[in-house]
């Protein structure tokens, strides 16, 4: 364990937490309020307050499971969540409503990376380097991972598997049909698909993650 690892070990939890998590559940709560269901309102979820946002269990996992990552030396990251936005579709207005409400989510932290890819290329510009060694460099770390973790918590939640968000973007699309029979299945095998996802996530996602993170970074990423 080195001191660089702990830092970006701690800043990946923390902008999970205060930031990216919260987010990505207020933009799917204000959506489905803006699209005609207050469910998430009358929760007090449109806010970007991460109390209010915190799962106890998937906010513990993701802790744990990056802290596990860190004393085993591998590569940081980990696997949590926040408290999902109850959200009722029957009350939504537009035939692709629900595709909408669900998109939000995963499209909030793409404008999080962006918006954290700003404040990296100012910072690069200048010369500072995504370390620990100075104020400057430790910014930039964090703006750096701000990136990672934002395009990360996209490619992940898209993925069309239940309970995650691209799972009612494809149950949308899908004529009623072919949509029903597909819940049928994900009924009976999606936690173990989501399972398998989840452990080869790094084998999976990494190879769409990093070309993205190194065009909003403007700096090769491998």
């Amino acid at each position: 364990m080195t001191s660089l690892n702990l830092a970006a070990a701690v800043i990946w939890i923390g902008l999970f937490v205060l930031i990216s998590g919260p987010v990505h559940e207020c933009a799917h709560a204000f959506t489905a309020w803006k699209l005609g269901d207050g469910t998430a309102k009358l929760f007090g979820r449109i806010t970007l307050d991460p109390i209010k946002h915190f799962d106890p269990i998937g906010g513990t996992l993701l802790i744990a499971s990056v802290l596990l990552g860190l004393v085993s030396n591998s590569s940081i990251g980990g696997f949590g969540w926040a408290k999902p936005t109850p959200v009722n579709p029957y009350n939504l207005r537009g035939r692709y409503a629900d595709t909408i409400v669900a998109a939000a989510g995963p499209l909030s932290n793409l404008a999080l990376a962006a918006a954290f890819a700003i404040g990296f290329r100012i910072l690069w510009a200048t010369g500072a380097y995504p370390y620990n060694d100075s104020v400057a460099d430790m910014v930039e770390l964090v703006f750096f991972i701000g990136i990672q973790l934002n395009v990360l918590l996209m490619l992940f939640n898209f993925i069309p598997i239940p309970p995650l968000d691209g799972s009612h973007v494809l149950f949308d699309v899908l004529d009623p049909r072919t949509a029903h029979d597909l819940r049928n299945f994900m009924n009976q095998y999606g936690l173990m698909l989501l399972i398998v996802v989840v452990l080869f996530a790094g084998r999976i996602i990494s190879p769409l993650t990093n070309p993205i993170v190194s065009f909003l970074a403007g700096v090769p990423v491998g």
